[in-house]
């Protein structure tokens, strides 16, 4: 993929300096329907005119997403989708006036095509991800997408290119990014409190996966059709092995715990060390399961960092990402303490521990006294305020497409890799890792009816 802005630098020059993103050209690269409302963003959003929302999965996560970008003022919910009726009834009893659909592919077609729509917010389990993006990018409509972006690199590529080409604003459901604490790790890491960093080990505790395919056929509930649910993935029976939850341990609708949680984790060291792409993969794990996910896996990824980025770090650094009962060896050492869930940073002057909100310096004694430097990045609007705020022509959201593609496509090369049961390179150019086999688990064939 292209080189994206540095982060630092775009952060640094503030929303003022960036006060509006290329508008839309009349032009054969989008459909008819698009030229109009949407022609209107480099001259900026009417201030009294709200963006019209469609949301795509509204319970579970879903629901999550649908009140983080409801009650946003500049804001209307016009329409709602679910393959499930009585998740779809719950959320119209809240938004009476919002049109009700099960399938999204409708949607978009009515709606994009009665100019009565400005964007999609995409909830959906991994599976339907690219799918729902891809159509509404395609349709000109702006973005927001759950992590990881997509369920293959194949997709994931497919999704960032088609928001590049169209120019429409994107942000990634990598909520924890707005949150200051992360914020205040990267300005550690980057000020150069424990020196140049080393080496990075990613780790959450639990693992999705693991078990045969069930082979038990209880009736589909009646408020599901499942035929929706499966999308593009292969013909099964239903069970409840897979809906609502536990489709996320299983290949065919997700990655496991690595697809599941990385895009939250890897997300700070991606941001703090301004890494690119991973030049090198293995993956250590259980024997492979053809159905389900691994319940534990250690991958183990070289990271190539942007050209330019500040000499915090080699070019390259070490990357360890575990999950199940793996740890890195720091805690059986004793330098760390009991947390669960965390980003280590191991540099030349001490050791940085992370999560979503705290950090520590490590060793304690080392660092006594210590007086972090002045904040420098700004403290976010919101998540969903950072997307909403794109769409309207200002500054991009930080989990754009172009942040969030790299990031995801560099997750699921960990799942790559342990399928392959090989060492593998990347070549980000040319998509390829130089092995045919390994680089048939990056696209999947679609069921008959369902395109990307």
């Amino acid at each position: 993929m292209p080189a994206r802005t540095n982060r630092r630098d775009f952060l640094r020059r503030g929303a003022g300096a960036l006060a509006g993103i290329a508008g839309l050209a009349r032009s054969t690269a989008f459909p008819s329907f698009v030229i109009g409302r949407h022609a209107g963003i480099a001259r900026g959003w009417p201030a009294n005119d709200k963006l019209r929302l469609a949301i795509v999965g509204v319970a579970n996560r879903g629901a999550d997403n649908l009140n983080g970008v409801a009650p946003i003022t500049s804001v209307e919910t016009v329409a709602l989708c679910d393959v499930d009726s009585s998740y779809l009834a719950a959320a119209a009893a809240r938004f009476p006036q919002a049109k009700q659909f099960r399938d999204f592919r409708k949607m978009i077609e009515e709606m994009a095509g009665a100019h009565a729509l400005d964007g999609v917010v995409v909830s959906t389990p991994d599976h339907l991800h690219a799918p729902a993006s891809a159509m509404a990018l395609r349709a000109g409509l702006h973005v927001y997408c759950e992590k990881p972006l997509a369920h293959s690199i194949h997709e994931t590529r497919t999704v960032v290119e088609l928001a590049r080409e169209r120019k429409l604003a994107t942000q990634m459901g990598t909520q924890i990014h707005a949150n200051p604490n992360y914020r205040r790790v990267v300005e550690l890491v980057q000020s150069g409190a424990i020196g140049t960093v080393t080496e990075v080990h990613v780790w959450v505790g639990g693992g999705y996966g693991g078990g045969d395919r069930p082979t038990e056929t209880p009736p589909v509930p009646a408020t599901l059709d499942w035929d929706l649910w499966l999308g593009p993935a292969p013909e099964r029976p239903y069970s409840e092995k897979y809906v609502p939850f536990h489709w996320r341990g299983w290949w065919d609708f997700g990655n496991g715990t690595l697809g599941d949680m990385a895009c939250h984790h890897m997300d700070l060291p991606f941001w703090a060390l301004d890494l690119s792409h991973p030049t090198s993969i293995e993956a250590e794990g259980p024997p492979l399961h053809h159905e389900s996910c691994p319940p534990w896996l250690i991958v183990k990824y070289s990271m190539q960092r942007h050209a330019g980025a500040a000499a915090l770090a080699e070019a390259s650094v070490p990357l360890t990402w575990y999950h199940g009962d793996k740890r890195p060896h720091h805690f059986a050492d004793g330098l760390l303490p009991t947390w669960g869930n965390g980003t280590l940073f191991v540099g030349a002057k001490g050791l940085l521990l992370a999560d979503y909100d705290r950090y520590a310096l490590l060793p304690e004694k080392e660092f006594a006294g210590f007086v972090p430097p002045a904040p420098s990045i700004p403290d976010s609007p919101g998540h969903y305020q950072e997307w909403i705020a794109a769409v309207k022509g200002g500054v991009p959201a930080l989990c754009r497409f172009d942040y969030a593609g790299p990031l995801t496509e560099a997750v699921l090369l960990g799942a790559v890799a342990y399928k392959s049961g090989k060492k593998l390179g990347w070549d980000p150019a040319k998509g390829t890792t130089g092995d045919a086999g390994a680089d048939a688990f990056m696209k999947r064939e679609y069921r008959k009816g369902w395109t990307l």
